[in-house]
């Protein structure tokens, strides 16, 4: 019997909402889409947000997601773009609620430790390990879709995969800890 599953992976954000799709059949990844919503050439900040919610909503008529796995925005000295990011997130979040799928927030460190190994990467780090692990041709010009999709890939890595709340003190450690994951990425090349 096969276990299907599909993950819808978002990046909230009021100048790109970033988002990726995953399939996991049989607990193996395959991609299925990435991209993102481009709202710069929108000022109203209430049209953005409803932008947001139609398009979650259009994601997961198309897909039919069994999970979302949503970034959580992170702290920083901004308190107004904190302010505009948790609008972002609660909108995508609550257009995910409206079809009673469940959803898991993942701070921006745990996305990057469990798709890279290291909580500090890069977006450009993180985007390479998705195009090795995942197979993607191409890597796209914003790397928004590649986080929304790292999103959607740390959420299958942490639904028995990987254990959760697990440290690692380096690479070192996190290959010594992870050495299935580590071979498939070599077997790929």
């Amino acid at each position: 019997m096969t276990n299907e599953k599909i993950i819808l992976g978002i990046d909230p954000g009021t100048t790109i909402m970033g988002f990726g799709v995953i399939r996991v059949v049989n607990k193996k990844m395959e991609f299925v889409q990435m991209n993102e919503l481009l709202l710069q050439k929108y000022k109203d900040p209430y049209t953005k947000l409803k932008l947001i919610f139609e398009r979650t909503i259009e994601l997961i008529d198309t897909y039919h997601p069994d999970e979302i796995a949503i970034e959580a925005p992170f702290f920083g000295k901004n308190v107004q773009s904190m302010l505009k990011l948790g609008r972002a997130q609660g909108v995508a979040m609550a257009a995910g609620l409206s079809r009673q799928i469940p959803i898991t927030e993942y701070l921006p460190k745990k996305i990057k430790m469990a798709v890279t190994g290291n909580g500090n990467a890069s977006k450009e780090q993180v985007a390479r390990m998705l195009q090795s692990v995942l197979g993607l041709k191409t890597l796209p010009k914003n790397l928004d879709s590649t986080d929304g999709l790292a999103a959607a890939v740390c959420h299958f890595y942490n639904s028995g995969r990987i254990e959760v709340g697990k440290s690692y003190t380096g690479w070192d450690a996190f290959v010594k800890q992870n050495e299935s994951r580590v071979s498939k990425v070599k077997s790929k090349k």
